[in-house]
């Protein structure tokens, strides 16, 4: 995906998703630029919109946060809603899965500068999961298991200085990170807290009930 286009799914959701990694932080970062969608010249205030816009635009918010096919993000969504009767928060359980994918796990470890370049990089195989190497980006990982960069990858440019940069970089609480030796392991469970989701979870159960 191009800069541009992960640009303007930002500015046309209204929030920073951090598709670009560290471009984001920076005051490139198009939302701070130009803080309304593409294609429109500021407007002081927008119009109100239909209760399935609102719930759409809640859906391609966190579909694209974890950088997900719509097919993908609908299968996550609708196996949450049909364990919702036997769980006390249905919200919780979707963001704990979605949080325990490989390629969101490698960028919470700070492995990659975002969830596409992770995609990439386990796509390529340069991971193991408790020594056994891993190209599926969906793969579901679970308290106990350890994620590390491959010793043959670890020669690679993309990951030479990375042991440096990760020095006093602070992984979520249930993640634990040995950056000298470019591992982790999964020591608890993601919480929803934590992973701080932009949309309304609650509204997107809504656009999939239709």
């Amino acid at each position: 995906m191009s800069k541009n286009k992960n640009c303007a799914i930002c500015r046309r959701l209204g929030v920073k998703l951090f598709l670009k990694g560290e471009r984001c932080l920076s005051l490139k970062c198009a939302m701070i630029k130009k803080a309304y969608p593409p294609g429109q010249k500021r407007k002081k205030a927008r119009s109100s919109s239909s209760e399935y816009a609102k719930e759409l635009k809640e859906k391609q918010k966190l579909r694209n946060w974890y950088n997900l096919k719509e097919n993908q993000f609908r299968k996550y969504v609708r196996t949450t809603l049909e364990a919702r009767g036997k769980i006390e928060d249905a919200g919780a359980l979707l963001i704990k899965t979605l949080e325990s994918r490989l390629d969101n796990v490698i960028f919470r470890l700070g492995f990659a500068p975002s969830r596409t370049q992770a995609r990439q990089m386990i796509c390529h195989r340069h991971f193991s999961v408790n020594d056994r190497a891993v190209n599926i980006p969906s793969h579901l990982v679970k308290k106990g298991d350890k994620i590390a960069v491959r010793p043959i990858s670890q020669k690679k440019a993309i990951f030479r200085e990375l042991p440096n940069i990760l020095k006093k970089y602070k992984p979520p609480s249930w993640l634990e990170l040995n950056s000298a030796k470019l591992e982790g392991k999964v020591v608890g469970e993601p919480s929803f807290e934590e992973a701080a989701p932009p949309a309304e979870i609650a509204s997107i159960f809504e656009f999939y009930s239709r």
